[in-house]
């Protein structure tokens, strides 16, 4: 059962208050939304590096990746289009994995997993601090 309005004489304040807290839910879901895409291609990307280290030793295996930019301005939630990494060089064996550059994007993968998750987090506190706020 929804809240009762508050009497006539607070109307005022609870109009406002409940604009407010609309406008700020609609921004916070537009910016979970945004948070939710990234993180997904982050571990869509996770994932590619994994292959790629995994296959490292495998003749004729060719480093695969994502177009991180162009997918994620893709706002389609589409599963991310996988393609080959131009410009790496082709060992003797047809492998073209470079482990220093999966291992930097091992680790840039990590970080940026880590501001997304921090700032994910910080959307949930300011969400739980509307709601303590509209409590009291």
């Amino acid at each position: 059962m929804p809240p009762s309005p508050p009497p006539a004489s607070h109307s005022r304040p609870f109009i406002v208050w409940s604009t407010t807290c609309i406008r700020r839910s609609a921004m916070l879901d537009r910016v979970a939304g945004q948070l939710e895409r990234y993180m997904d291609l982050l571990s869509a990307r996770q994932k590619l590096v994994a292959s790629n280290i995994a296959n490292a030793d495998t003749p004729g295996y060719l480093t695969q990746d994502l177009d991180f930019q162009a997918e994620l301005r893709n706002a389609s939630g589409r599963m991310p289009q996988v393609s080959g990494v131009a410009g790496l060089k082709i060992k003797n064996d047809g492998n073209d994995v470079s482990l220093d550059r999966e291992s930097r994007l091992l680790a840039e993968n990590a970080l940026r997993f880590q501001v997304a998750s921090q700032l994910m987090k910080s959307q949930i506190r300011a969400v739980r601090s509307a709601i303590q706020e509209g409590k009291s």
